[in-house]
């Protein structure tokens, strides 16, 4: 298996911010405030117990020194639609911690796919990463991103352009 951290690393900066996808991501990698972890969990419940922990460690970590933290986990839910149901959990820890409002977890999968598209959907590559993968967010840290971006609606519609420009044959070739 490749170095899990490494792939996303380079899905990061080759896909991420290399096209554009987030133009938010390019700052907070470049000021090194972003935390790569991997996780060894294997299963659910494992991975739901260092979500959390990864959740208050970020709430208690200035945001100079941690904005957002990348929850890496090659060895459980592989299933997408397992993944799909674990967010409602992660979700629910992020109310149970008192951490609504402040924190968020975005979600990033190599077989993600929207509701009501198709599989093969390239626009689906917007939210694929190497391995599943949990994007922890501070709130305001989002809002002030949102607020500096003169229209931040026509990010997904820009992207859904880019990918469908490259194909899925070139996404690939990114990641090579």
């Amino acid at each position: 298996m490749q170095d899990p951290v490494a792939a996303t690393r380079l899905w990061l900066e080759r896909a991420v911010i290399g096209l554009n996808l987030c133009p938010f991501a390019k700052a907070v990698l470049a000021k090194q405030q972003l935390r790569f972890v991997l996780s060894d969990a294997s299963t659910p419940d494992a991975l739901l117990s260092q979500l959390g922990e990864e959740l208050l460690l970020l709430r208690d970590t200035p945001a100079d020194q941690v904005d957002t933290t990348l929850l890496i986990h090659p060895h459980v839910l592989a299933d997408f639609l397992d993944y799909n149901d674990f967010l409602d959990k992660a979700d629910a820890l992020v109310d149970a911690l008192g951490l609504d409002g402040v924190l968020q977890v975005a979600s990033f999968h190599p077989d993600y796919q929207f509701a009501d598209s198709a599989a093969d959907a390239v626009e689906n590559f917007t939210n694929r990463a190497p391995f599943p993968t949990l994007h922890l967010l501070r709130e305001d840290s989002v809002s002030r991103a949102v607020d500096a971006f003169p229209d931040p609606d026509a990010i997904v519609e820009r992207n859904i352009e880019t990918l469908r420009a490259l194909g899925v044959d070139g996404w690939r070739s990114l990641l090579e």
